[in-house]
């Protein structure tokens, strides 16, 4: 990504070529690309108001009409949604034994399933997708679905289709060549299923409303309604469609980086077997015959927490971040950009960046342990992104991948299957990374 060919026909990357703050054109738009750790948090984090803007002619913006927290622009309106997400996430359990809860009630639908397959291969793409859109939406509709439900296989199928969509070559058609939006092509499937999908949302949101209890919250939905109550005599920018855009940003977020990050971690761990052994032992060691993990059990397992965080690392599943645009002139490292400039924070340049890891293209968990074996995280460590639009779902992502894995690596060992050749660890592009299509063959520990 963002490599160009040299005339001996060698690979070489833009920031290997012109530094690492440079500028290109997508369309007629000039863009700037920030390349490497140090200029992402001068930008993100130092100049964090400067750079807090987002683009508001790409498809997704108009998709989301730049309403909810992800694609609003920087100002009042998304401040305090923001806020609100954040502050009614923790109400609810991020970080907390409630949540938690709910989290290891998950890995139990998801060991139902394995177990169903054991001794044979399987895709876990869409069991890891089922689990963590249950798990987003029993705090967001204050329910979740069965696997085998019709309806909520085709809204996963529905969510997995537009995540790819919206920066697949036609969203880039349609980012640059803007006369194109009248004609009926692909990219027009992109606004059909994101109608389909907020049809979903605005059903449940209205049957919410017949059963909403002024000040007896049972998920964000209600939490939303009750603050719609007590600004009702204000100006307010709490309204239905920030309501709808909010939980789809929160469902499509949450499912998406969350199951990826699970599949490629499992697509490691069966192709690196010495490290699942290493993770299985150190499980092993410290719940002795607890029959349940706890969150707070990552402290006595560093060999773990690094396998998980290099998991993350190597999944790489926003490697663009969310485009950026800036609120005012600026500047960065000596280079004038104009307010409304395109910034693309390429998170990948940092999580893959010669000096700050000790093996920087490699899966290996020691890029988190210390000479002590003692986990600790580089500041370069920034899959969630970093500064005032840090991904708002890190602490739940946290806790999801932690009892998830240990959950699963106590309870199955997990091996790639021998028909299956020379596993390929390529990557699909789409608005979030995923590994390719694979198959798992799974085992009961003891059995």
């Amino acid at each position: 990504m963002f490599a160009m060919r040299c005339m001996d026909g060698s690979s070489v990357t833009l920031a290997e070529r012109y530094g690492p703050v440079y500028s290109l054109y997508i369309g007629p738009r000039p863009v700037v690309v920030l390349a490497n750790l140090q200029v992402i948090r001068e930008a993100l984090v130092t100049r964090a108001t400067e750079f807090a803007g987002r683009p508001d002619h790409m498809m997704i913006s108009h998709i989301t009409q730049c309403k909810g927290v992800i694609m609003a622009d920087y100002g009042p309106k998304w401040q305090e949604h923001r806020r609100f997400a954040l502050t009614t996430l923790r109400n609810f359990g991020m970080g907390k034994r409630t949540m938690e809860e709910k989290i290891l009630e998950e890995t139990r639908h998801i060991c139902t399933e394995l177990e169903k397959h054991a001794g044979k291969s399987m895709d876990p793409q869409y069991l890891f997708h089922y689990a963590a859109s249950d798990i987003i939406c029993s705090v967001i509709f204050g329910s979740r679905f069965d696997y085998d439900d019709p309806y909520f296989k085709k809204l996963i199928v529905m969510i997995v289709e537009l995540t790819t969509l919206i920066l697949d070559p036609w969203a880039m058609i349609y980012e640059i060549a803007p006369f194109m939006r009248r004609f009926p092509l692909p990219f027009n499937r992109a606004f059909d299923v994101n109608i389909r999908i907020k049809s979903h949302i605005f059903k449940v949101v209205s049957e919410h409303k017949d059963s909403w209890v002024s000040g007896q919250p049972r998920d964000l939905i209600d939490c939303y309604l009750d603050e719609m109550e007590k600004r009702a005599d204000k100006g307010t920018s709490f309204e239905d469609s920030q309501l709808v855009a909010i939980l789809f940003d929160l469902l499509l977020a949450g499912t998406d980086t969350t199951s990826n990050t699970l599949r490629t971690a499992t697509l490691y761990l069966m192709t690196h077997p010495h490290i699942q052994e290493r993770c299985y032992q150190e499980i092993e060691e410290v719940l002795g015959s607890r029959e349940q993990v706890l969150f707070e059990d990552r402290h006595a397992m560093p060999y773990v927490q690094a396998m998980i965080h290099e998991a993350q690392r190597v999944a790489d599943t926003v490697p663009l971040s969310v485009f950026h645009t800036t609120t005012a002139d600026t500047h960065i490292q000596g280079y004038s950009i104009p307010k409304g400039t395109m910034i693309i924070p390429y998170l990948s340049s940092a999580l893959h960046e010669e000096g700050q890891w000790k093996s920087p293209h490699d899966f290996n968990p020691d890029n988190f342990l210390n000479e002590r074996g003692e986990f600790v995280k580089p500041d370069a460590f920034m899959p969630f992104s970093t500064g005032s639009r840090m991904c708002l779902g890190e602490g739940l992502a946290r806790m999801e991948l932690f009892l998830i894995l240990v959950t699963l690596l106590r309870r199955f060992r997990l091996v790639w299957p021998e028909e299956r050749g020379v596993p390929d660890y390529g990557m699909v592009l789409g608005g979030t990374l995923a590994p390719k299509p694979f198959q798992v063959t799974v085992h009961l520990r003891g059995a």
